[in-house]
């Protein structure tokens, strides 16, 4: 299949609201594709390159950008081969190799091409077409039911692999996935959750455990081998030598654990978030890095014992089976339906330096690669009055808008100055009005990029503020989403830089 196919379905995927017309447009495309098509498709549609990322920045695509091609004729395979190719270029005079390569893959592109992998390889290809709907597309393309489908996925860790597996086998297939060990499953994920009130009104009694701030984990025990993966499902086990020796040591001779690795300040407070993946760098010599950074595990469920599955039992068993097999390891834990219980909880939670709590429904199987409503994460936002310094122009449904800010505080020597874009939280009539109004004070446009004169105040709410030097104020806001625009305030209203770095964590002593 060309390239030119997939981007079509792609824009028309984007442009339409409707879920059932996505899931149509999309299956339609993944029927005609042949196995090998299907690897690299379902990753492209779900805005992902079955590479990962390959270190290929904004800057590296402006200048490889040349005239498009006039008429399609990359085929996916291409396409893949090449950012194979990248992914794999290292050593002297591999950085002029990478920019020569891009060059010529992207000079053979139609400019919707380029735009699409331009998108594709700095991570922001919003067309609408997210993991779930990507799911039910394959689902409908070679008539599994979905719930299959899901399950499948979870126990393989990788869409495209179960899609390629129902363009070969059918839906008997789906029968060979088994949980397995030393494989990693997809974690579950939460919902967020307005408020603790809420979270108690969703599900009743609940299951309420710290939300940490680390690093997510799953690990696996066979005997005396254990593999610990990612959040990612990538396998990191070299960089965690302490908590292979922990695991080893709990008494089931079989295990898949999921939980949290953190590192501790000496008088328990957590380390900021980037201060524990610092564990992770590829380049780090593990023994020095244990001695001086130590993590310390925290186990929240457990999905395998001894040759039982454990994902279909309710969440309650699986905590009592937990406590059982790894005590000494566990999230702090309470079981209430007593709001003034609850909020202490949270309290104590937030005041020990963690992100808030989770709120879990105790009858609750393990769906692994889903954001249920069995899970519901509550936290403490943030929330910040900046200048929007400029706005790009949306993609798909967005399309015409200008969409995704670039968010500014105030700074008295240099004026403004970035910390983060966001496009989240915004409805159809706020996209609207500030299209309208952004094009009354703009500026100047770089490509799709349009600056703006510094004097509209919008409040962002984030998670929290870390250290980076992708921005100039060397910082920047981690999920943040607009709440609303501040109409009665000026930009010199806005809050300061000073004000921004007073929310970073400490850094280790």
């Amino acid at each position: 299949m060309l390239l030119a196919d997939l981007v079509v379905v792609s824009v028309q995927v984007g442009a339409t609201r409707s879920r059932t017309a996505k899931i149509g447009l999309l299956a339609s495309l993944l029927r005609g594709l042949s196995p090998e098509e299907l690897s690299i498709a379902v990753p492209y549609l779900s805005g992902d390159l079955r590479q990962g990322r390959i270190g290929i920045g904004g800057a590296a695509l402006r200048a490889t950008l040349g005239s498009p091609a006039e008429r399609g004729v990359l085929s996916l395979l291409e396409v893949d081969a090449a950012f194979s190719e990248l992914s794999s270029m290292a050593g002297a005079g591999s950085a002029a190799r990478r920019m020569a390569a891009l060059a010529a893959l992207f000079g053979r592109a139609t400019e919707a091409e380029q735009d699409f992998l331009a998108r594709l390889l700095v991570g922001e290809l919003r067309q609408g077409a997210l993991a779930g709907i990507a799911l039910e597309a394959v689902a409908e393309a070679f008539r599994a039911p979905a719930e299959e489908v899901r399950r499948a996925v979870m126990l393989a860790g990788d869409l495209a692999e179960v899609a390629r597996t129902l363009r070969q086998e059918g839906r008997a297939g789906l029968a060979h996935y088994r949980l397995t060990l030393l494989r990693p499953l997809q974690p579950m994920l939460a919902q967020p959750a307005e408020d603790l009130p809420e979270a108690l009104e969703r599900l009743g009694e609940a299951s309420l455990e710290w939300k940490l701030d680390g690093a997510r984990v799953q690990v696996h025990k066979d005997g005396d081998q254990v593999a610990v993966f990612s959040r990612r499902l990538n396998e990191v086990t070299p960089a965690v030598p302490e908590l292979v020796e922990a695991v080893r040591l709990l008494p089931a001779r079989q295990l898949v654990l999921d939980g949290e690795l953190i590192a501790l300040q000496s008088e328990g407070r957590p380390h900021p978030f980037q201060v524990t993946m610092r564990r992770f760098g590829r380049k780090l010599e593990v023994e020095r890095a244990r001695a001086s950074l130590p993590l310390t595990p925290f186990f929240f469920d457990v999905l395998h014992a001894d040759g039982i599955d454990l994902l279909d039992r309710p969440s309650r068993e699986r905590a009592e089976i937990l406590a059982q097999l790894a005590p000494g390891t566990l999230v702090p834990r309470i079981v209430t339906a007593d709001p003034v219980q609850a909020s202490a909880f949270l309290g104590e939670a937030l005041a020990r330096g963690h992100e808030g709590v989770m709120a879990k429904a105790l009858d609750a199987p393990y769906e692994a690669g889903r954001r249920g409503s069995a899970w519901l994460k509550v936290k403490r936002p943030h929330t910040l009055d900046l200048v929007v310094l400029a706005a790009e122009w949306g993609h798909g449904r967005r399309a015409g808008w200008l969409s995704n800010l670039h968010l500014g505080a105030r700074d008295p020597a240099r004026g403004f100055v970035m910390l983060g874009k966001t496009f989240k939280g915004m409805t159809d009539a706020m996209l609207a009005w500030q299209t309208e109004r952004f094009r009354g004070i703009a500026v100047a446009t770089d490509g799709h990029v349009v600056h703006l004169r510094p004097e509209i105040v919008v409040e962002i709410a984030f998670s929290d503020v870390q250290e980076s030097p992708q921005y100039p104020a060397g910082m920047a806001l981690r999920f943040a989403r607009v709440k609303r625009y501040r109409e009665d305030k000026t930009a010199a209203d806005a809050d300061s830089v000073e004000t921004v770095r007073a929310l970073l964590p400490h850094p280790p002593g």
